[in-house]
């Protein structure tokens, strides 16, 4: 995971009128792609995190690149303000005091492993975003949950049980995939 606050500009920028516009109309800012700039029409997968006060106030996105990235990024924003099925949605008072954050995702990619202890030695702590998928149910944790659980037995042991795994689900039976992401985040 790489912080940067330029030239992230218009994502944040972009996510930031997404909430305004969904405030007022309820949805996402639509996006006329035709008038991108191409490093924001390429199609992109994001996520978006918001803080209040220094703690989680919401974070959705995607994990892969379906759409142009600044359609992905208004998105994102709206799901993150209005649709995290564990917040409230943001109000309007809310909104000067939240802190964005957008991750540009890259490319999924396979992990492929023997068993636990090899699969562990693979993470990489601050580095690694991970995906887990068990028949029809997928979760992941971006690259910024390693700053809160730091130990990777500790991570993968969190993120099974963000999908709704117990602890003992046997590995075999599931998959894992990697990426990393490009962040840019709002000064606090």
């Amino acid at each position: 995971m790489i912080k940067q606050e330029l030239p992230g500009t218009d994502l944040l920028r972009l996510a930031r009128d997404s909430i305004e516009y969904g405030l007022a109309h309820g949805e996402p800012l639509p996006i006329d792609c035709d008038e991108l700039p191409a490093t924001l029409a390429k199609r992109g997968a994001t996520f978006t995190t918001l803080r209040l006060g220094g703690k989680l106030r919401g974070c959705c996105g995607t994990l892969e690149a379906a759409r142009p990235l600044a359609s992905d990024v208004t998105r994102s924003a709206f799901q993150a303000a209005f649709r995290d099925p564990r917040f409230d949605p943001v109000e309007k008072d809310e909104l000067d005091a939240i802190r964005l954050e957008v991750s540009v995702l890259s490319q999924l990619k396979l992990v492929t492993f023997i068993d636990e202890a090899d699969l562990l030695e693979q993470l990489r702590p601050g580095t690694d975003g991970l995906v887990i998928i068990a028949d029809d149910r997928r979760a992941t944790f971006l690259p910024q949950v390693w700053e809160t659980l730091p130990d990777p037995r500790q991570f993968l042991t969190a993120l099974k049980a963000k999908c709704g795994l117990p602890n003992d689900y046997g590995l075999e039976r599931l998959e894992f995939q990697r990426y990393r992401t490009m962040s840019y985040a709002e000064p606090v």
